[in-house]
C-alpha cells in the first residue's frame, strides 16, 4: 500500500504520524511510504531520518494526500485539508467527530474511510490508541494547571505542594480514567491534596487500593462535585465517553461557587468538553477567565511536548497501522478492535456516537465490509 504522512499544520502541532522506526517497519512489510518535507522536525525527526531507513520525501501536503492509498497523520484534518482527501481514501488519525460537525459533513462529503484512533476498542473496552496521548494529557494537565495557579498568570498565587508550615494546594479531578489516574499521579507526587471522583464504585476502590495517602477518592454526582468545587484550587476534567460528547459535570452557575483565582483544565475539550463554559484554545492562547475562574482548555495538549508525544503514539498505532497488509476492509472483518475504529466510510456515518450526536443516519459498521 501507498502510505501518507503529512505535517501537521493544525496550530502548534508539532507532532508527525509516524517515527522513523515506524517506518522501518511499514518498508519491512512491502509498503511505500512518503513523508512531507519537514513533517518530523516538530519532534526531533529530519528529513534525512526518514530518508535513511527507506521514506521518499514530498515538497508538499498536495503531493502527499495525492499519492496516498492511506495517510496517517495525528490529528483530524483542518479545512484547507478538506479538499485534499480523495473517495475511497483511508485516514487513520484522531478525529473526535462527536465534537465538530463541519467536519463529519466534509468527510461524509469526501466520502473517505476514517479509521479513529480514539474509538479502537479491545474486549475489555480500554482504548489502546488513546491511552498513550490520554497518559500525556493527564500529566500535562497538573503540570499546567500548577504553572496557572501562579498570580501572574491569573491564578490564586498557590504553590501546588505548598512548603513545611504551609498548606498545599488542593486539587479535584473529575474522572477516574486514564487521564484521571495520571492526573492524580502527578499531583500526588508534587505534595497536593488530591480527591478524585468517578461514577464506578469498583474504579474508585481499584483507585483507592493504589494511590498514596494524599490521595481520597469520591463518588462523582452533582451535589458533591458542588460541595468540593469552593474548597479547591485546580480542578481538572477528565471524562470520556468513547466516541460521543463528554457530559456537562461543570455548568456555568458552578463558577460562582469557586474562588477567584481557582484554575480549570479540560482535558475532554476535543470531545466537547466536561465543563460548560469550556471552549477549544491553543497552546499560542491557552487560557481565559470567566468569573475570575481561570480556564485552561488547549485541545492538542499532547502537542507541547511532541518528542514524548510521537514516540508514545508511534508505540501505539504501529501494529493497528500494519492493517496496510490485509487492506482496511479484510482487516476491520478480522479485527472487532479495528472494526469499531470505522467512524464514517464512503459517505456513512458508521459509529453511533456520531450519528447520534448529529441526528444523522446510523449504519452499522460491519456493513460497508
Amino acid at each position: 500500500m501507498i502510505i501518507g504522512v503529512p505535517k501537521e499544520i493544525k496550530n502548534n502541532e508539532n507532532r508527525v504520524g509516524v517515527t522513523p522506526a515506524g517506518v522501518i517497519e511499514l518498508v519491512r512489510n512491502g509498503h511505500t511510504v512518503y513523508v512531507q518535507s519537514t513533517a518530523g522536525e516538530g519532534s526531533g525527526f529530519f528529513d534525512d531520518d526518514y530518508i535513511g531507513v527507506g521514506a521518499t520525501i514530498l515538497p508538499t501536503i498536495e503531493e502527499v494526500y495525492g499519492i496516498a492509498e492511506m495517510i496517517i497523520k495525528v490529528k483530524e484534518p483542518i479545512e484547507s485539508e478538506y479538499n485534499l482527501i480523495k473517495e475511497d481514501q483511508l485516514l487513520f488519525t484522531y478525529f473526535h467527530f462527536a465534537s465538530y460537525e463541519p467536519l463529519t459533513h466534509a468527510m461524509i462529503e469526501r466520502k473517505a474511510v476514517c479509521l479513529a484512533y480514539e474509538t479502537v476498542e479491545k474486549a475489555d473496552r480500554s482504548l489502546p490508541l488513546l491511552v498513550p496521548m490520554s497518559e500525556v494529557a493527564g500529566r500535562m494537565s497538573i503540570q499546567e494547571g500548577a504553572k496557572y495557579l501562579e498570580k501572574p498568570m491569573g491564578g490564586r498565587g498557590i504553590l501546588l505542594g505548598g512548603v513545611p508550615g504551609v498548606r498545599p494546594a488542593k486539587v479535584l479531578i473529575l474522572g477516574g480514567g486514564v487521564v484521571g489516574t495520571n492526573a492524580a499521579k502527578m499531583a500526588a507526587g508534587m505534595g497536593a491534596d488530591v480527591t478524585i471522583m468517578d461514577n464506578n464504585l469498583q474504579r474508585l476502590r481499584y483507585l483507592d487500593d493504589i494511590m498514596p495517602a494524599n490521595v481520597n477518592t469520591f463518588m462523582s454526582n452533582e451535589y458533591n462535585i458542588r460541595e468540593l468545587l469552593s474548597t479547591h484550587d485546580l480542578i481538572v476534567g477528565a471524562v470520556l465517553i468513547p466516541g460521543a460528547k463528554a457530559p456537562h459535570l461543570i455548568t456555568r452557575d458552578m463558577l460562582k461557587e469557586m474562588r477567584p483565582g481557582t484554575v480549570l483544565v479540560d482535558v475532554a475539550v476535543d470531545q466537547g468538553g466536561c465543563i460548560e463554559t469550556c471552549k477549544p484554545t491553543t497552546h499560542q492562547d491557552p487560557t481565559y477567565i470567566i468569573d475570575d475562574v481561570v480556564h485552561y482548555c488547549v485541545a492538542n495538549m499532547p502537542g507541547a511536548v511532541p518528542y514524548t508525544s510521537t514516540l508514545a503514539l508511534t508505540n501505539a498505532t504501529l501494529p493497528y497501522a500494519l492493517l496496510a497488509n490485509k487492506g482496511w476492509k479484510k482487516a476491520c472483518a478480522e479485527s472487532a478492535e479495528l472494526l469499531k475504529g470505522l467512524n464514517v466510510v464512503q459517505g456513512k456515518v458508521v459509529y453511533q456516537g456520531v450519528a447520534e450526536a448529529f441526528g444523522l443516519e446510523f449504519v452499522p459498521a460491519e456493513n460497508v465490509l
